[in-house]
């Protein structure tokens, strides 16, 4: 980037000079030799802008993109209206990261607030925040919140959350010493006798996933007073789309409410950047970590927002805090907002019946063409099949004819998913072809 830095090389040398050093080769000297590039980077030489236009282009053409997409597993394909990226590629909206001179940027303020208020009003919950990384991250925070100083915590996850959020909280909980225990999965959802069984008044917290991982719908507010039972907290994954149509986290009992807000006008784009979003009761509020948003007036009496509750920030009380997050992921935040002003209550509650609709559908089609359901189950938009022939065999036809099929578990189980981006005619499309195999 040298190149691009306006400084003439006589200003260069005197900003050497000022540091004392006579040359770059001086101001380097401590580093040994052994590491330093003597003859520059192993680069190409440089192309015109046309060149690397086109290179970028034979690049990109190599990617396969399917038009056809049944899978899930955490990362969805839903519709997002137009307005949504009109709206959120204006030049005042677009930001990078989070304003650190927070109350000059009211717009950005208001619209962290807005988006606070949205996922309040989805989850049933007090208070959210501004958001943080992804949905793992915002679970894992989640039980950090619930760990306490004063007694011995162990913390529950059901077998029936997504593998790789199970990773990064047992991560979170490598550092700070804190055990995980894996409640065991029965029929696919969590086994509610051995969570009985298991959990004892040395638990912090139990973690599970509404609708579980494998797509079924699990008794939320049964487990969550089995928690409560040893006054451990309750935290709950919830689906942002399926929350429209299912019962709130709120009403099943939950302490916290989290998930990944990916469906909320995101695109899948290779996996990112995503967004965590949290909301927990009044009672834990001060325990919420990263960023609060909060409506208050100005000296005028006007509507004004600021950054509020700092005091539970690890820059303000650092040796108490449970969370090293302090900022949001505003540009994603944004965005979900926009979606979920767009699509209105009534929007979203028509986009989660179609997803139940269609899976449905998917579901019969694919009984039709020879594969059987693993679980008797309720789901909501995923659902794992069983085949006597191998699934590699029936995912590979798929992709042979543009279609990019569930997510194989293993030799012979397929986890499915629709949204309502799947139409009747892709559905029998697939089913004939499954059919073949």
């Amino acid at each position: 980037m040298g190149t691009y830095i306006p400084n003439s090389e006589q200003e260069k040398q005197e900003l050497l000079n000022a540091c004392g050093f006579e040359n770059y080769a001086a101001m380097f000297a401590d580093i040994p030799e052994s590491v330093l590039l003597k003859d520059g980077l192993n680069l190409p030489e440089g192309m015109a802008e046309l060149s690397v236009k086109r290179r970028m282009e034979d690049l990109a053409g190599q990617n396969k993109v399917y038009r056809h997409i049944f899978r899930g597993a955490g990362a969805y394909n839903h519709y997002i209206p137009s307005a949504v990226k009109a709206i959120t590629s204006k030049e005042e909206f677009v930001t990078a990261y989070t304003p650190y001179q927070a109350e000059i940027s009211q717009g950005i303020l208001q619209a962290v607030f807005e988006f606070q208020t949205m996922i309040c009003e989805l989850t049933g919950m007090d208070v959210a925040n501004a958001s943080v990384y992804d949905g793992a991250t915002a679970a894992a925070e989640a039980v950090a919140m619930c760990h306490e100083r004063k007694r011995a915590n162990t913390v529950y996850v059901a077998q029936t959350v997504n593998p790789q959020v199970i990773e990064v909280i047992k991560t979170y909980c490598f550092g700070k010493d804190i055990e995980v225990k894996i409640v065991p999965v029965k029929d696919g959802a969590t086994d509610m006798e051995a969570l009985k069984q298991m959990i004892d008044k040395e638990a912090s917290c139990f973690y599970l996933q509404q609708p579980n991982y494998y797509g079924n719908i699990e008794d939320a507010k049964a487990l969550g007073e089995i928690a409560h039972s040893v006054k451990a907290k309750f935290i709950m994954g919830v689906n942002p789309i399926a929350a429209a149509v299912l019962q709130t986290p709120m009403e099943a009992g939950a302490d916290i409410a989290v998930g990944e807000g990916q469906p909320l006008g995101l695109p899948l784009g290779f996996g990112g950047p995503y967004l965590g979003f949290m909301a927990t009761t009044n009672k834990m509020m001060r325990k919420l970590p990263g960023r609060l948003v909060g409506q208050t007036v100005d000296v005028d009496g006007k509507r004004a927002f600021v950054l509020t509750l700092q005091a539970r920030e690890q820059h303000i009380r650092r040796e108490k805090a449970s969370s090293n997050v302090c900022s949001n992921q505003q540009l994603c935040a944004l965005t979900a907002s926009v979606y979920m002003a767009t699509m209105g209550t009534d929007g979203l509650q028509e986009a989660a019946k179609q997803c139940a609709a269609k899976a449905h559908y998917l579901a019969a089609k694919l009984q039709e063409a020879g594969l059987s359901l693993k679980y008797n189950q309720e789901y909501f938009h995923e659902f794992v099949t069983v085949a006597d022939k191998k699934a590699q065999d029936i995912l590979a036809k798929l992709d042979e004819n543009g279609i990019l099929g569930g997510l194989m578990l293993n030799e012979r189980e397929i986890l499915w998913c629709a949204t309502e981006m799947n139409t009747k005619e892709e559905i029998d499309a697939l089913a004939a072809l499954v059919k073949e195999v």
